[in-house]
């Protein structure tokens, strides 16, 4: 669980139509959008955020998702979010977030980072990027932490669907936005399943970036009647991403 103290962001959000599905519940792609913006805002507040970075030619990249829902995000008109920086170790930095309903807890997130030499493209040593003026601590393991799963490619697979990365996918960084992840993975799943359905936990892993213009394939599995494996690959065979999910 978060713990009170002064590395806590806590956004009050009032949601719009636009961020909700038919059912009224939350759009994965519209939550880790704002899990995004809290983050960036946080980073920027302690002195480890993109303006930081990217002056020294770095930049964060999302590795991890985990995300554990006691209610997923529905019928609701305003959702609380709270993120924490929990520290770092040599090549990952550990975030947490918390979304509520007034004081009732929806869910706990988890998340992983590491910073890459934009040049280079390759992880750099986190102590030797953050200074003394961050409030950037050494992680310490808490008892009450969430397990990441252990993804793993599916070999054999039900769905598949293809897609273009557009213009408007594309971030700061030059790369797909990780909310254009969640949209992919979904989508070839069926109407149906998607309308009688809720996420109760979610996780991904973000392995490889892609960029503008190229085209990338999803195959989904579903492992039992409640458990999907999603694999996101480019034309080349490449794993970008890999995503399970427990539905209700």
């Amino acid at each position: 669980m978060i713990v009170n103290d002064s590395s806590i962001s806590i956004e009050n959000i009032n949601l719009k139509y636009s961020e909700l599905d038919h059912n009224l519940a939350l759009k994965p792609y519209s939550l880790l959008n704002f899990l995004q913006d809290i983050a960036s805002e946080n980073a920027e507040k302690f002195g480890f955020g993109y303006s930081f970075v990217s002056s020294r030619n770095y930049a964060w990249f999302l590795i991890k998702y985990t995300m554990h829902f006691e209610n997923y995000p529905t019928n609701i008109q305003n959702l609380i979010l709270k993120t924490q920086p929990r520290g770092y170790n040599k090549l990952f930095a550990y975030r947490d977030f918390e979304l509520y309903d007034n004081d009732i807890l929806l869910g706990r997130i988890s998340s992983v980072w590491t910073m890459v030499d934009l040049e280079t493209r390759n992880p750099v040593l986190i102590s030797n990027v953050i200074s003394d003026n961050c409030y950037m601590q050494p992680f310490t393991k808490r008892e009450d932490d969430l397990t990441f799963a252990r993804l793993k490619s599916i070999q054999d697979f039900q769905f598949t669907k293809d897609f273009e990365v557009r213009y408007n996918d594309i971030d700061v960084n030059g790369h797909a936005n990780n909310g254009n992840y969640i949209i992919w993975a979904f989508e070839p799943l069926s109407l149906d399943f998607k309308t009688t359905h809720k996420i109760k936990t979610l996780d991904m892993m973000f392995k490889k970036e892609i960029k503008y213009g190229e085209k990338i394939v999803v195959e989904v599995s579903f492992l039992d009647d409640k458990t999907t494996a999603h694999t996101i690959k480019n034309m080349c065979g490449d794993e970008i991403c890999l995503v399970q999910c427990t539905w209700i």
